[in-house]
């Protein structure tokens, strides 16, 4: 039977940092992560290790080869094995006191997954963009803060990874769909994390037989600084140093 470890004495480092009252609250709080590929699966890592106290996490896919040189959740024993299970069993083994909830769906208008009245903030890791936006629209009418991840394929500088609002961003095709869709549906602000790196222009093998566009490219340490930000948004949400509309 293994040495058992506290609260405190795990979260130790992150307390000289933190007030008992902001540890409490990351302690009591609800954070719902759609997406545990190369970006999400680092944000869910971050939030374990932060001590969140319960964690609901919803990825339908299973891990292949190809997710190794990027996805945290990714490695020769884990292929062929469901992402939210390995996931939760990863961030059960970091904080054994913790609820992870593992929904292996996709988030769709159509086949919704329930955002829980408890849910204390909500994290987009999603590439689709139908589901981005049923996630951030669900929010906003919910009153949940919610932040969102916007395009990191094809790009090598983490450096240029920012966080900030959806309405300030550039060199991003998917934040100008995003932003057009937020207009339609009356939404003025959508904090998110988000590259300023032009995408770099490549060739490529279509993802699937039924989509035709190249599989983007994609490097560990871009997604996974994203995931990382995506992380301290949700985490400065809940601690209060910013609002739920992303003001500092």
């Amino acid at each position: 039977m293994g040495t058992r470890i506290s609260f405190g004495q795990r979260n130790a480092r992150t307390a000289v940092l933190l007030s008992d009252k902001q540890m409490a609250a990351l302690h009591a709080a609800h954070v719902m992560i759609f997406g545990l590929g190369g970006v999400g699966g680092y944000a869910a890592e971050a939030l374990g290790r932060m001590g969140i106290g319960k964690l609901t996490i919803v990825d339908k896919d299973l891990v292949e080869a190809s997710n190794i040189n990027r996805q945290i959740c990714a490695l020769m024993s884990t292929i062929g094995k469901s992402k939210a299970a390995v996931t939760k069993q990863r961030l059960l083994d970091i904080n054994p006191d913790a609820e992870v909830i593992a929904v292996e769906q996709l988030h769709l208008p159509k086949s919704p997954v329930p955002i829980a009245d408890d849910v204390d903030a909500v994290i987009d890791a999603v590439d689709t963009v139908t589901a981005k936006l049923f996630i951030i629209e669900t929010c906003f009418h919910q009153k949940i803060p919610v932040i969102s991840c916007m395009g990191m394929g094809n790009r090598l500088d983490p450096t240029q990874v920012k966080i900030g609002d959806i309405f300030e961003t550039s060199n991003c095709s998917l934040s100008r769909v995003i932003r057009k869709e937020l207009r339609k549906r009356g939404i003025a602000s959508l904090r998110c994390v988000y590259s300023t790196e032009e995408a770099v222009q490549t060739g490529g093998q279509p993802q699937t037989k039924d989509d035709c566009r190249p599989a983007p490219g994609s490097v560990a340490y871009v997604p996974s600084v994203a995931g990382l930000m995506l992380a301290s948004g949700a985490v400065n949400m809940l601690i209060g140093k910013i609002d739920s509309e992303g003001r500092n």
